[in-house]
């Protein structure tokens, strides 16, 4: 048996290097985190990609009477864009939020049935008709998934990781960098 192999000290030295700097992934899974986020913030930004469920017209009404209709979709109070962080370590790379009615937003779902009463009046009105509570019977909401990525948005981290382990091969003179 032919064997062959490497014992030229500087060229182990510099793939040591090189694989000591892919070990610590933790600049790559920031730079992967910043382009989830910005997907997110694009989702939010045109209303979904692909495009949203339009609101329901009961909804648009009503927020047209507190004042924050025309509108975007997601966005009444701006709360849930503002809320979402993105995070990462070594090996994970993260987007997320702590409101609780995001998982129903993005997700989808049926509200629960329950009962509306009067807050500020003895009595709720709808079209004349007067009561002291109305059962309501839960919402459909349909999914709008502000934390899905797009295919462009998945091979720009698949390019981010390229430059990322091309990068410490070349720093450590093992290969000319990509043109």
């Amino acid at each position: 048996m032919i064997q062959f192999g490497i014992e030229y000290k500087p060229v182990l030295a510099a793939m040591q290097r090189a694989a000591n700097q892919m070990a610590d992934k933790r600049p790559l899974m920031r730079s992967v985190a910043g382009i989830m986020m910005r997907a997110v913030e694009d989702n939010f930004e045109q209303q979904g990609r692909p495009a949203w469920v339009d609101l329901h017209p009961g909804t648009k009404l009503a927020r047209a009477k507190e004042g924050t209709w025309p509108g975007k979709i997601l966005q009444r109070s701006g709360q849930l864009a503002s809320s979402m962080v993105r995070q990462s370590d070594s090996n994970t790379a993260t987007v997320g939020t702590n409101k609780i009615y995001a998982a129903i937003q993005f997700l989808g779902g049926q509200t629960k049935p329950h009962v509306i009463r009067a807050r500020n009046k003895r009595a709720l009105s709808f079209g004349g008709i007067v009561v002291r509570q109305v059962k309501h019977p839960g919402s459909k909401i349909p999914a709008r998934n502000a934390l899905r990525m797009t295919p462009r948005d998945l091979r720009d981290i698949v390019e981010e990781s390229q430059r990322f382990y091309n990068r410490a091969i070349a720093s450590n003179g093992l290969a000319s960098p990509p043109r």
